[in-house]
């Protein structure tokens, strides 16, 4: 009896081992910038209390907005930061006012030929209330940017 218990708790030991080096084995590896000896600084996963506590970004629209000088309008590329300012009217008695502030531009539309509106249109990717804002303003004042 003695016997079978000893061969027993060598095979608890054994199995516990295999399982300790199958564990090891499969856990999470090192990021390729952090050498291997580093501690480990993530959160647990699985539990909302292991997780860092993030905001979630304001949900981002895309906002057609005219820009009243079409030349600054042909520097802008997709992928560039821009303020959008609005310029009121001298006699109103109100300056400029700065209505975004870096926003990403999204897309450049080419005018269409023939066309002989004022400015030039960007799309700028905005939270949803500034582009409210954006479109507001532009329908009583002239709108300009200002590269980032």
């Amino acid at each position: 009896m003695q016997r079978l218990v000893r061969h027993r708790g060598r095979a608890v030991a054994v199995g516990l081992a295999v399982t300790a080096a199958a564990l090891v084995a499969a856990g999470p590896r090192a990021p390729a910038g952090r050498p291997a000896a580093a501690p480990h600084t993530g959160y647990a996963r699985g539990h909302p209390a292991a997780a860092p506590h993030r905001q979630h970004p304001a949900e981002l629209v895309a906002a057609p907005v005219r820009i009243a000088d079409a030349d600054t309008v042909r520097l802008l590329r997709p992928g560039d930061r821009v303020d959008v300012v609005a310029a009121q009217d001298a006699a109103a008695g109100s300056g400029a006012r700065v209505l975004a502030r870096g926003a990403r531009v999204t897309r450049v539309p080419r005018p269409p030929d023939g066309v002989a509106e004022g400015g030039a249109l960007i799309v700028l990717a905005v939270p949803r209330a500034t582009a409210t804002a954006l479109v507001g303003a532009g329908a009583t004042a002239r709108l300009a940017v200002t590269l980032c």
